[in-house]
């Protein structure tokens, strides 16, 4: 259920394309039924995933509200921003990359499975096996999540993640070791980017800028790069207490492809 705490006006990100401040417009646009929401700063339930957004990260008063929302002295992941203001502690940063699919051939695999609820256990399994990226009890409410199972076994993971309008974000995608250099991988990946292109969408994704073995594969099959991104870790002014599951789940928030 949305969270709703104080009033405010239309959202009006300063970013010239909707892309460059994806969760903002995921989190006021398909996910706002997910949001919690003070203003001009929004972010998803604490089950549901780890990221916050802000309207412009560059007025000081969404990291105003920003910090009303999250309370004071927690963490939080915040991306878009460059630098942080006064009274704000970064306490990790990391670089990334947005890719767009510009040639990917989309198509459904026959051996892949639709993930829900039930399935939350394996997925996390393979998901603390793997390391792809955040994933909660709750993430699989983001889209649709595929599996592939071997021997009855989810050996490998695909999903949606942020859904900007227009577009949405394929995300957790991973294969078990032991199973990789089989495509598995790549053949979620057309599979999710399948059903996101049914409906109207373009599929786009980030990985970590130093993680080139997975941009080599994006590239491969049809992603290209649109933009650098970067993403902070960082601690609201104020008291010391810290959720740990975000801190835990923010850590790494771009995603690992592993075929």
């Amino acid at each position: 259920m949305s969270t709703s705490v104080q009033s405010a006006p239309s959202p009006a990100p300063a970013a010239s394309h909707v892309l460059d401040n994806p969760a903002w417009a995921a989190l006021t646009g398909p996910h706002a039924h997910l949001a919690e929401r003070v203003g001009r700063a929004a972010r998803y339930p604490g089950d549901v995933s780890p990221f916050a957004a802000l309207a412009d990260p560059d007025d000081p008063r969404s990291w105003d509200d920003l910090a009303e929302l999250v309370g004071p002295g927690a963490l939080t992941p915040v991306t878009g921003a460059r630098t942080v203001p006064v009274g704000w502690g970064v306490e990790h940063a990391g670089e990334g990359v947005q890719l767009t699919a510009t040639a990917l051939r989309s198509e459904p695999a026959p051996e892949a499975v639709r993930l829900g609820p039930a399935d939350v256990p394996e997925i996390l399994d393979l998901i603390a096996v793997t390391r792809p990226g955040p994933f909660l009890p709750r993430t699989v409410e983001l889209g649709t999540y595929l599996g592939i199972r071997e021997d009855g076994r989810l050996i490998a993971l695909a999903g949606e993640r942020l859904r900007p309008p227009g577009w949405t974000e394929i995300s957790a995608v991973c294969t078990r070791p032991g199973h990789r250099g089989r495509g598995l991988a790549t053949r979620l990946v057309r599979a999710v980017a399948a059903g996101i292109v049914e409906r109207g969408d373009t599929p786009f994704l980030h990985a970590a800028a130093d993680n080139t073995g997975a941009i080599r594969l994006y590239e491969s099959i049809g992603f290209a790069l649109r933009r650098r991104t970067r993403f902070q870790l960082v601690r609201a002014p104020g008291g010391q207490q810290v959720p740990q599951g975000r801190r835990e789940e923010a850590r790494r928030p771009e995603e690992t492809a592993r075929s």
